[in-house]
């Protein structure tokens, strides 16, 4: 056996081979090839006399000549590397390393599908709750270092919160909340409250159940870095400002105000949610006036004053209807954004802080979409150059191409490869200084506080029904794009994201589209609940 080094050149860059084999089969050339290079095998291709390389060539025929340089061709992907763990295969793992490696997040039972065996009454709208406040990373980091023994309903409840997370877990079989829906009920009686008719426990609402369930992670001082995790992730601040519309010269007064969602306030002519919470920043209250001696009219205006990591906002759609003695719900169509902008919503204080992250963040988001739009049109591009290259080889006709697309020979001369893409995770980190460099030095001292006023949905409660008193809950929330080993992917498409739908005890992955069918409209699920997550700096 004779070897002799061949040097390998890619994307602009050599590569070393020492040891070249001409005697040894061509898969075992294109396996070094990718050890070097990072192509993958099936992708590889190298220019040879005739066309390109095949498995089954006999390399002693292609005179390869000790020191040549040969062209490669091809996506680079991650080096390969020895496996740092043993593998393991399904059927010899536990139940707990089944989960952790389950697809899809495990469901809940709904403990009143059947109200015989199960007496618990329907649980919907604690399942979905619980689902989307799975969302919160940290969250569940808080509730995993929180210290001591829970002796009062709050720190119960908390603990419960915490040891469903962790059994959630360990399973990939739908988990029944007995244990933590009991110490819901204990915490807040309300959710024990049985029908009339029926005798049964009632149907809840989940808006009530959220507020309950983070009240008492606030009250069992749930801690993070820089002091209580609701307060300082969950919860923002209003700054109110009450002005007599009667006595101009009155003084206005000014009072700051705690708040754990936004509301959006749905009337007939509400179409989009940022036009709702803006109407009910804006309202007119009866109080006596000291200056006039007698009730007068004041106009309340709000706005906020810290903007929390997590901002939920309640669409108002339940409303008590006198004649009828009955919670009834608002079928209309109210748009959302998948990309919130809540800078409008602040105090002009808060504003200018938040408007040097904000604005560059914008301009980084959109670069940040056009390299995952170039990453996307490479890896089309090439592959449609292999399926031509098969084809080529097996004697048959070229794929149709899309009349959009450039032809086959132009794919090489046209589309940068990977290795002449700049690399996303130094691009990102190089982003992450300039921004980091803007954040104001109050929002950086506020541990928990938004920095750039700009989120993304993050995760959604919606309802199905006429009434509150009916009807259905379901929590959805968006899935992380990842690679096959968990690490970050930069050419998803934010149009074709997918998120996951939790029906009780039924999960599945669904398309943006089906978010989009949520704007409500009819008795149909429509957006109840929504969790907006700060968009990331990296």
């Amino acid at each position: 056996m004779v070897t002799f080094a061949l040097t390998l050149k890619h994307a602009g860059k050599s590569y070393t081979l020492p040891d070249f084999d001409p005697s040894a089969p061509a898969a075992v050339f294109k396996d070094q090839i990718y050890r070097l290079t990072g192509v993958p095998t099936d992708k590889v291709k190298v220019p040879v006399k005739g066309g390109m390389l095949k498995d089954d060539a006999d390399l002693n025929k292609l005179a390869f000549k000790p020191g040549q340089t040969v062209m490669v061709i091809g996506p680079a992907g991650p080096i390969p590397q020895a496996p740092s763990k043993p593998v393991v295969f399904m059927e010899d793992m536990s139940e707990v390393e089944l989960a952790q490696s389950a697809k899809y997040p495990v469901g809940l039972q709904n403990l009143g599908t059947n109200l015989r065996a199960h007496p618990w009454g329907n649980t919907c709208y604690m399942n979905s709750t619980v689902q989307v406040l799975r969302a919160i990373p940290e969250l569940q980091n808080a509730l995993n270092s929180a210290q001591g023994q829970a002796s009062v309903p709050d720190a119960q409840l908390t603990r419960q919160l915490r040891d469903l997370y962790q059994s959630m877990n360990r399973t990939t079989d739908a988990f029944p909340p007995l244990t933590f829906l009991n110490m819901l009920r204990q915490f807040a009686p309300q959710f024990a409250e049985r029908s009339r008719q029926t005798g049964q426990y009632a149907q809840q609402d989940a808006q009530e159940a959220w507020g309950a369930i983070l009240q008492a992670a606030k009250s069992s001082s749930l801690t993070t870095e820089g002091g209580n995790f609701v307060e300082k992730a969950l919860m923002g601040e209003y700054e109110k400002t009450l002005k007599s519309t009667e006595a101009p010269d009155e003084e206005p007064t000014v009072s700051k105000e705690q708040f754990l969602e936004l509301k959006c306030n749905i009337s007939m002519s509400t179409n989009y949610m940022m036009q709702g919470i803006a109407e009910s920043l804006e309202q007119d209250i009866e109080k006596n006036s000291p200056t006039l001696g007698r009730q007068a009219v004041y106009h309340e205006t709000t706005r906020v004053s810290r903007l929390p990591s997590y901002l939920t906002v309640n669409m108002v759609r339940f409303y008590w209807r006198r004649d009828i003695n009955k919670k009834t719900k608002i079928m209309r169509r109210v748009k959302f954004p998948f990309e919130l902008d809540a800078t409008e919503l602040v105090t002009d204080s808060l504003k200018q802080k938040l408007l040097p992250v904000n604005e560059k963040l914008k301009d980084v988001d959109r670069d940040r979409r056009e390299r995952a739009k170039t990453r996307r049109k490479t890896k089309k591009r090439v592959e449609q150059q292999e399926q031509a290259a098969r084809a080529e080889a097996n004697g048959q006709p070229a794929p149709v191409q899309d009349p959009n697309d450039d032809p086959p020979e132009q794919v090489l001369a046209d589309t940068p490869m990977d290795g002449e893409l700049p690399d996303e995770e130094t691009k990102r980190q190089e982003e992450l200084a300039t921004l980091l460099s803007l954040v104001h030095p109050d929002l950086e001292a506020d541990k928990g506080a938004n920095v750039s006023g700009l989120y993304d949905l993050a995760g959604i409660v919606s309802h199905k029904g006429a009434s509150a008193d009916g009807g259905h809950y379901v929590g959805w929330s968006a899935a992380t794009p990842s690679g096959e080993n968990g690490e970050a992917v930069y050419d998803v498409d934010p149009d074709k994201t997918e998120w996951y739908k939790f029906d009780d005890e039924k999960v599945s992955l669904v398309s943006k589209d089906k978010i989009l069918a949520l704007e409500g409209g009819g008795e149909d699920h429509c957006a109840y609940i929504l969790l907006y997550k700060s968009k990331s700096l990296a």
